[in-house]
């Protein structure tokens, strides 16, 4: 199954320009398996979700993008914020309680700069500086094509899955429709909610597809 990881909607997140209701449409004439709604520090409820995936009978899971200190995650199995989860190490023990699931969002932010990370050994040593940081060590995957970063950053990512010997996942991170079907996961596995999706991404058994150029 391809199932997308990482979308934003108006007004759930306030820098999204599409409404749920057409990215999960516009999702299905794609040809996506599913969707993850990742809004910025905000929770969609179950009720909300069921209700989304009855109406349109696809596959909608519910997620959340949390801003750490250290970088962003998307977490699935959390239902609503709590004061210091922006504490890497306070947000896994939440994780663990609840049994969910923690992947790292666009990983080559804050840690890649294309100048000088076109030179050599700039990049070794912003890819070595990466591999020893605190919030990699909580998660479950990271996300190694995001669809809004450049190829340069997307290639980060993957060289730093390899070094972390991490399991990889993919996602649009659309706020936009545009920007939709470019990046997602495959799945071993079907997925037929939450619960499924946490297993496998623990499990490992995904796979980051980039959409772009057919890989």
């Amino acid at each position: 199954m391809l199932i997308d990881l990482h979308t934003h909607t108006y007004p759930k997140s306030d820098d999204s320009f599409m409404g749920v209701e057409e990215l999960i449409e516009s999702a299905k004439t794609m040809g996506l398996d599913g969707i993850c709604l990742t809004e910025h520090d905000c929770f969609w409820s179950v009720d909300e979700i069921k209700a989304l995936s009855r109406k349109h009978d696809f596959l909608v899971v519910p997620g959340c993008e949390i801003n750490t200190d250290t970088g962003h995650v998307l977490v699935f199995g959390l239902d609503e914020y709590e004061f210091g989860m922006h504490k890497p190490s306070f947000l896994r023990s939440a994780v663990e309680r609840k049994g969910a699931a923690v992947v790292a969002a666009h990983p080559y932010r804050r840690r890649f700069l294309e100048d000088p990370g076109r030179k050599p050994e700039a990049r070794a040593e912003m890819l070595a500086r990466a591999g020893g940081d605190e919030l990699f060590q909580i998660c479950d995957a990271i996300e190694a094509v995001n669809g809004r970063g450049s190829t340069m950053e997307n290639s980060f990512s993957q060289d730093l899955g390899e070094l972390l010997k991490a399991n990889t996942t993919g996602g649009s991170d659309a706020h936009r429709l545009e920007q939709l079907g470019t990046a997602a996961t495959r799945f071993q596995c079907p997925i037929a909610g939450l619960d499924d999706l946490i297993r496998e991404l623990r499990a490992g058994r995904v796979q980051a597809v980039d959409l772009r150029n057919g890989q």
